[in-house]
C-alpha cells in the first residue's frame, strides 16, 4: 500500500512485524493453555512467554529456504526460545495460526473503520443542523425538482452512514473468530478447550466448524460491508463534485492559502479529494469479487484463498480508513454558498411549485389530466425563456376560473416546502432536546 492513501494506524496492522507479533501470541497463548491443562510442562510456556521472539528478516531469509512462512516463523521463534520450543504448536496446523491472525487484523480494522464513521457521523450532523432552514432546489434526474434544505441533503446522508456502521458492526462481530482445531478441524490432536481459551484471551469466538480454516463466507461479507460503505462515501463525494460545478457553485470544498489547482490554469479551484475519493470507493469495491470466489475453497482446505486476502485485507481495509477519514475532514470545512442555493432555486421562474399548482387545480374540481395541462403548457412558456411562471399562470383563463390572484400568490410560498423539516430531522437525529 502506498502511504499517499494510507494512515499510520490502519498501516501498522498490516506490517509483517504485526502479523508476526499476532502469530507469536498466538503460539503462546495456545502454549499456556496447553500447560494449563497439563498437555505440557508449564516450564516450556513459560519460556515461550519470557524468549518468544522472532527477526523478520531471518524469518524471510528461512521461507527462501523451506518455502513456508509459518515453519519459517516456528523456526526463527526456536532459535530464540531454545528447547522448550518444541512444544510450541502442538497438534496444530498452520491455518490455526494464519486465519486466527487474520481475524485479530480484520477486527482491529473495524475499530478504525468504525472510529472513521464515527468522525463522518459527527461531521453531518453539525453541518446538517448548521443548514437545517437552507434552502437549496432538489433535483432528479440532474433537472431542477421541488426545494428541499441542504440540512435534509446531510440528513440523508447521515442516516446512510449510521445504516453502513450497523454493517460495520455485524461484519465485525462475524469475522472475529478463532480456529485451533488442528488438521481438518477434528480437534484430533489439538483439545478444543485450548481453541476456546485462545479464543477468549484475543476477544474472539470460536469457529463452530473450522474445517482446518474459518469459511470464507465471513470474509465475504466483511468485504462486501466494506464496500456498501465506500459506495455511500462515493454519492456523497459525487453530489459535492456536482455542486461544485461552475454552473452550479453551491458548495465546494476548502481551498486553503498556497493551495494550486492546475499546472496550466492558475484560476482553477478543482474538487480534487472528493475526486479521489471516488477513485478510492472502486478500489474498495474491487475486493468484493475476489472474496466471494474465495468462498468455494476445496474440501476441508486449499489455499487459494490466501494470496488473494495477503493484498486484499490491507487494501480494502487502508482505503476505507483513509477515505472516511478524508470524506470527514471534506464535510468539516465544506464551503457552502447559500446565496447561490437561494438563486439556482429561483432560476427557473418559480418552476419549482408546478406541482403544488397542479394539486390545487385538482382539489378546486379540475380533473388531474386537465390540470396537468393547463401547467404543463404555463410551465413550458418559463421553460422557454418567456417570463416567470406565475405570470403565465394568471394569464390563463381556464386557471384563473378554478383559482384568485391570491391563492396563486399563496402557492408560491417557498416555506410551504420545509413543513416536514422538523419530522424528517427527528426522524434521524431523534427530537432535540
Amino acid at each position: 500500500m502506498i502511504p499517499r492513501y494510507s494512515r499510520p494506524e490502519m498501516s501498522a496492522i498490516w506490517t509483517p512485524e504485526q502479523r508476526y507479533s499476532i502469530w507469536l501470541e498466538i503460539e503462546t497463548l495456545a502454549a499456556e493453555a496447553m500447560a494449563e491443562l497439563g498437555f505440557i510442562p508449564e516450564e516450556a510456556a513459560r519460556a515461550v512467554r519470557e524468549r518468544g521472539a522472532f527477526d523478520v528478516a531471518r524469518v524471510d531469509e528461512i521461507e527462501r529456504e523451506v518455502k513456508h512462512d509459518v515453519i519459517a516463523f516456528l523456526t526463527s521463534v526456536t532459535e530464540h526460545v531454545g528447547p522448550e520450543a518444541r512444544f510450541l504448536h502442538l497438534g496444530m496446523t498452520s491455518s490455526d495460526v494464519l486465519d486466527t491472525c487474520l481475524s485479530v487484523q480484520l477486527a482491529r480494522a473495524s475499530d478504525l473503520l468504525l472510529k472513521g464513521v464515527d468522525r463522518l457521523l459527527a461531521a453531518l450532523k453539525v453541518r446538517a443542523h448548521e443548514h437545517r432552514m437552507t434552502p437549496t432546489i432538489g433535483r432528479s434526474h440532474g433537472i431542477h425538482a421541488e426545494p428541499t434544505t441542504f440540512g435534509v441533503k446531510l440528513a440523508g446522508y447521515y442516516a446512510e452512514m449510521a445504516r453502513n456502521r450497523r454493517r460495520l458492526e455485524v461484519a465485525r462481530e462475524e469475522i472475529a473468530t478463532c480456529a485451533i482445531s488442528g488438521a481438518v478441524g477434528t480437534f484430533a490432536n489439538v483439545d478444543p478447550r485450548i481453541e476456546q481459551r485462545v479464543a477468549e484471551r484475543l476477544g474472539l469466538v470460536v469457529e463452530p466448524v473450522s474445517t482446518q480454516v474459518i469459511p470464507r463466507d465471513r470474509h465475504a461479507a466483511f468485504f462486501s460491508a466494506l464496500a456498501v460503505t465506500a459506495s455511500s462515501i462515493e454519492r456523497l463525494a459525487t453530489e459535492i463534485r456536482h455542486l461544485q460545478r461552475t454552473e452550479v457553485l453551491e458548495a465546494e470544498e476548502y481551498f486553503s492559502a498556497g493551495q494550486k489547482g492546475s499546472s496550466a490554469m492558475p484560476h482553477k479551484r478543482n474538487p480534487v479529494l472528493t475526486e479521489n475519493l471516488t477513485g478510492l470507493a472502486r478500489l474498495v469495491r474491487s475486493a468484493v469479487g475476489p472474496a466471494l470466489e474465495n468462498v468455494a475453497l476445496w474440501h476441508e482446505r486449499d489455499i487459494s484463498h490466501s494470496s488473494v486476502e495477503r493484498g486484499i485485507a490491507p487494501d480494502a481495509t487502508i482505503h476505507l480508513d483513509f477515505a472516511l477519514h478524508r470524506l470527514a475532514g471534506v464535510i468539516e470545512q465544506l464551503v457552502v454558498y447559500p446565496d447561490a442555493m437561494l438563486a439556482n432555486l429561483n432560476r427557473l421562474g418559480g418552476l419549482h411549485n408546478s406541482q403544488r399548482v397542479l394539486l390545487s387545480l385538482v382539489e378546486a374540481g379540475a380533473s388531474r389530466e386537465d390540470a396537468y395541462r393547463l401547467v404543463q403548457d404555463a410551465a413550458m412558456k418559463t421553460w422557454r425563456g418567456e417570463g416567470p411562471f406565475i405570470d403565465h399562470l394568471k394569464a390563463s383563463p381556464a386557471i384563473m376560473a378554478r383559482l384568485s390572484a391570491a391563492q396563486v400568490d399563496d402557492l408560491f410560498d417557498l416555506g410551504y416546502h420545509f413543513k416536514a423539516v422538523d419530522t424528517i430531522f427527528e426522524r434521524v437525529f431523534g427530537r432535540a432536546v
